[in-house]
C-alpha cells in the first residue's frame, strides 16, 4: 500500500504543476498513468469516475480524489487531494504575485494570447481521451457526437446537454 500511495503522490503532484488552463488539461496524462501505466482502473472506470466528478458539486477536478479513493481507500483520497491541489495552489499564488508586479509590461498581453491556443488544444485532447474511453457502442458514439455538436453550436447550458445525454443513454439502453 505504501508504494501505491507514493506513486499516487508523485503522479498527482506532477500533474498539479503542469495543469495550465485548468484541471481538464491534464486528463490525458492522468488517464494514461492510471489506466495504461499502472492498470489501477479500466478506461471505462476512469470515464465513469470523470462523469461522476463532473456531476458532483464542487471543483471540477474531483476525479483525482475519486481515483485515489478507488485505488487506495481513504488514504489514497487524502494523498491525491493534497498532491493534486497543494502544489498548483502554491505555484498559482506565487505566479499571481509576480504577474501582478508585471501588469504594465507590454509582453504580458502577448504571453496571455499565446496561452489561449495551448490551453484550447489541451482541453480538446482531454475531451478526445474521455470520449474514446466512454463511447464503447455506436449508440454512445452518437450521443457523444450529438452532445459535442450541441455544445459547439448551441447556447444550451452544459448541464442541460449533460442531462439530455444521460436521458438518451438510459432511454436507448446505451450503458
Amino acid at each position: 500500500m505504501g508504494a501505491t500511495l507514493l506513486s499516487l503522490l508523485v503522479i498527482f503532484a506532477g500533474l498539479s504543476l503542469v495543469s495550465f488552463g485548468g484541471g481538464n488539461t491534464i486528463l490525458p496524462e492522468m488517464q494514461r498513468q492510471v489506466v495504461d501505466v499502472h492498470h489501477w482502473l479500466s478506461a471505462q472506470q476512469f470515464g465513469a469516475l470523470f462523469a461522476l466528478s463532473q456531476a458532483a458539486p464542487g471543483p471540477n477536478m474531483l476525479v483525482g480524489p475519486l481515483i485515489g479513493w478507488q485505488v487506495a481507500g481513504f488514504a489514497g483520497l487524502a494523498v491525491v487531494t493534497v498532491a493534486k491541489f497543494g502544489p498548483s495552489s502554491i505555484l498559482t499564488g506565487l505566479a499571481l504575485h509576480l504577474w501582478e508586479r508585471q501588469r504594465h509590461r507590454p509582453w504580458r498581453a502577448s504571453v496571455q494570447r499565446g496561452l489561449v491556443p495551448l490551453t484550447t488544444g489541451m482541453v480538446m485532447a482531454s475531451a478526445a481521451i474521455i470520449a474514446t474511453g466512454a463511447a464503447t457502442t455506436v449508440t454512445l458514439c452518437a450521443i457523444s457526437a450529438a452532445a459535442t455538436v450541441a455544445a459547439l453550436t448551441g447556447r444550451l447550458h452544459p448541464l442541460v446537454i449533460l442531462g439530455a445525454g444521460a436521458l438518451a443513454g438510459v432511454t436507448l439502453g446505451a450503458g
